[in-house]
């Protein structure tokens, strides 16, 4: 063969790559009973979106339906070992709890209203608490976490643990370490912005 001849050269071809199946949220749950994070990664990519979604048409709120899809993946992560596929699908059991955590958030929103209610309608030596019973009859309750949220953090964690939390001044007082007259004060402070931020007028 002569130097000037050239060998025929061969046309490579992209071997296109093996098709990856989808992944089995089964599986990945089974994995991340085990502790296996990247499966939680893997099963997170796969169902937050619809968790997202699920939790969204309970509640409507969006800041609040993130916080309860993050609550619920947490739950899933640590109880994934409870997790039985003679029962059902991973992905129907990821949505039971997501539902029944969206529910129970309603629940609390209503039952923290009624208890401002309530207090506002005993409470004789503090007559300021009407202003969250006017609030609470007159605007959405979107609107009064919005106000809640413009509170110091001092101011927040007073109020909700009362009206929110159940708990008497005294033991609000006692959780916060804080003397009783500096947590009335520091409430009245609250729900004089509060009256403030929702333009609610005291009679």
């Amino acid at each position: 063969m002569r130097p000037e001849q050239e060998l025929p050269t061969q046309r490579l071809v992209a071997v296109p790559p093996p098709q990856q199946r989808p992944p089995d949220a089964n599986e990945l749950l089974t994995r991340v009973a085990r502790g296996d994070e990247r499966a939680f990664a893997e099963l997170y990519d796969l169902v937050s979106a619809r968790v997202y979604g699920l939790i969204r048409r309970v509640l409507r709120d969006p800041a609040q339906s993130e916080e309860v899809a993050q609550e619920v993946m947490v739950e899933v992560w640590r109880n994934a070992g409870r997790f039985d596929a003679t029962r059902g699908s991973a992905t129907a059991w990821v949505f039971t709890i997501a539902h029944r955590r969206a529910v129970d958030r309603v629940r609390a929103e209503q039952a923290g209203v009624e208890r401002v209610r309530r207090v506002a309608a005993v409470s004789a030596e503090t007559p300021y608490d009407d202003v969250v019973e006017t609030a609470t009859a007159r605007i959405e309750q979107q609107q009064v976490r919005r106000c809640l949220d413009g509170l110091t953090e001092l101011q927040r964690e007073a109020i909700t643990l009362a009206y929110y939390g159940g708990n008497s001044y005294r033991e609000v007082a006692d959780l916060l370490g804080t003397a009783l007259p500096t947590i009335k004060t520091r409430m009245r402070d609250g729900l004089i912005r509060m009256r403030d931020c929702l333009g609610v007028t005291l009679s």
